[in-house]
């Protein structure tokens, strides 16, 4: 009896031994990610510079006290409806004031934050600050910091905030012990937001994806194009049909190396930034592909980074931190992967019956932004329809103002922007797909052009008028990219047709 016992656990020991032996290499060394770290951890800081710098060149015109949607409006407006409630439903530092001045200060104090952490001082204290003021101008950004990568910015900055150092010494950005449950929360991020694009492109029975003619579409359709877009657009259908499926290999089925050995986990990595690096090299996405190449640094490790950047190896004797001292830490990576993990079954479309409490608690953090939705391009746009605003001070000469990024000319070559994000030009690609009553900014914006408020007109590349215009309208063109013929004899890049009127012609009540 007793032989017949043991046998069965001798045969569940064995199993488990193999499994464990399988899945070593899920066990990691911390001392192996001292380097990763602090490459994400200035990469990070990187891309929150280049975001506020960016936004800092436009927020007058956008969220400015003259601006198109004015911040101090919006929380007014959200205190009438809400009453002491918007306090948390909005948590802003602008509601210590949202004038022009803490608009600035915001930016500025965001882009020497930057700094700091790039020259790693006190990395941990800057990440919050940093977070914490991109959290404030985007919860009153509206539709102008509305995109999927300012909220993923702020849930990679809140991740890298977990993984930071407690050090305060400048250039010890690698003090200390890398904690492991941040370094899988950074790579779980980086499937969601991989995996996601893909499946949501399956899930939308777009037929454009279904028969590859996607990209047929794509470099001519896309919010902003740069010239390298017009040449890829000419390449061969075979070409367009092979460049779909391998995004599709890219984003459906490289994300699961995110999770094997190591050499499969470095060539994941390799995949996905060129992946990257192709979707840059042919449209302006701002900080996004760079944001992305920064998640894939948490697929290398400290060996590699040695072998590509001539860095000091920091040693393998590193502090770890008392068990009870990263509760918390690993406490609140739970809390991220419970809430990202519903978010994934969201954008999957399974029907999951979550806990209450994992409910409760993403409705009461929701306005954190700690974790966020993805999927991009998931209905391919197969038309580019582009808006044109026209002033006139009689109603009947009328006179365009032109954009600085999107196309508005025949003869406008395809300027690149990027790491900049020109956030008007981006929603007026957005605006062109609905009705204008659908775009509650818009009639702001020719508000502003009727008064000609200066902080929006430096917004655009070309203002036509000495002194505001008595008329706007704006009025609807079907673009497409012209043939090499038209290229080279007349300078023409775009052939473009009137569709009609986008909305009727505004004056401002005297």
């Amino acid at each position: 009896m007793g032989g017949r016992g043991g046998a069965p656990a001798t045969g569940l020991g064995a199993v488990w031994a193999v499994l464990r032996a399988q899945l070593s290499y899920l066990r990691i060394d911390p001392a192996d990610y001292q380097l990763v770290r602090a490459l994400f951890l200035r990469g990070v800081a990187l891309v929150y510079g280049i975001a506020f710098l960016s936004l800092w060149v436009q927020v007058e015109g956008l969220l400015g006290a003259g601006g198109i949607l004015p911040a101090n409006a919006y929380l007014e407006a959200v205190t009438r409806h809400l009453g002491a409630a918007g306090y948390l439903r909005l948590p802003t530092l602008l509601w210590l004031g949202a004038g022009d001045a803490a608009l600035h200060l915001l930016c500025g104090a965001g882009a020497l934050l930057a700094g700091l952490v790039c020259w790693g001082v006190a990395p941990a204290p800057c990440l919050a600050l940093l977070w914490i003021c991109y959290l404030s101008l985007f919860n009153v950004g509206q539709d102008f910091l509305s995109f999927q990568w300012d909220i993923l910015l702020l849930e990679t900055g809140f991740i890298a905030l977990l993984w930071a150092p407690g050090t305060w010494r400048p250039g010890r950005v690698w003090a200390g012990t890398p904690s492991v449950a941040a370094l899988w929360l950074v790579r779980w991020l980086l499937f969601r937001l991989v995996f996601s694009s893909g499946a949501v492109k399956l899930l939308s029975d777009d037929p454009t994806w279904r028969d590859l003619t996607a990209m047929t579409y794509h470099y001519q359709t896309q919010p902003l194009p740069h010239a390298v877009a017009w040449f890829a657009d000419k390449l061969p259908l075979l070409l367009h049909q092979a460049t779909a499926v391998s995004m599709f290999l890219v984003e459906l089925v490289v994300p699961f190396l995110i999770f094997a050995p190591r050499r499969a986990r470095l060539s994941a990595c390799g995949a996905l930034v060129i992946l990257q690096l192709a979707i840059g090299a042919t449209g302006n996405y701002g900080f996004f592909n760079i944001l992305t190449v920064v998640l894939c640094f948490s697929l290398l490790d400290d060996r590699i980074v040695r072998r590509w950047l001539p860095v000091p190896a920091p040693g393998r004797a590193v502090t770890a931190p008392g068990r009870w001292r990263s509760l918390p830490r690993i406490a609140v990576c739970i809390l991220l992967l419970l809430l990202s993990a519903r978010q994934l079954s969201q954008t999957l479309r399974l029907e999951w019956a979550w806990p209450q409490p994992v409910l409760a608690l993403n409705r009461h953090l929701g306005a954190f932004r700690l974790v966020g939705g993805y999927g991009l391009f998931a209905v391919m746009t197969t038309v580019r329809r582009e808006i044109q605003v026209e002033g006139s001070h009689d109603g009947h000469s009328w006179r365009a103002y032109r954009f600085r990024w999107k196309p508005d000319r025949e003869e406008g070559r395809p300027g690149l922007a990027q790491p900049h994000m020109p956030r008007l030009d981006w929603q007026m690609w957005f605006a062109a797909l609905r009705p204008h009553r659908e775009n509650s900014w818009f009639a702001g914006f020719l508000s502003a052009l009727l008064e000609g408020r200066e902080d929006v007109l430096n917004l655009l590349e070309e203002n036509p008028f000495s002194s505001p215009p008595q008329y706007v309208r704006s009025r609807l063109y079907r673009h497409e990219f012209g043939s090499w013929d038209e290229l080279w004899s007349s300078g023409r890049w775009w052939r473009r047709e009137l569709l009609g009127d986008y909305t009727d012609i505004y004056t401002l009540e005297r």
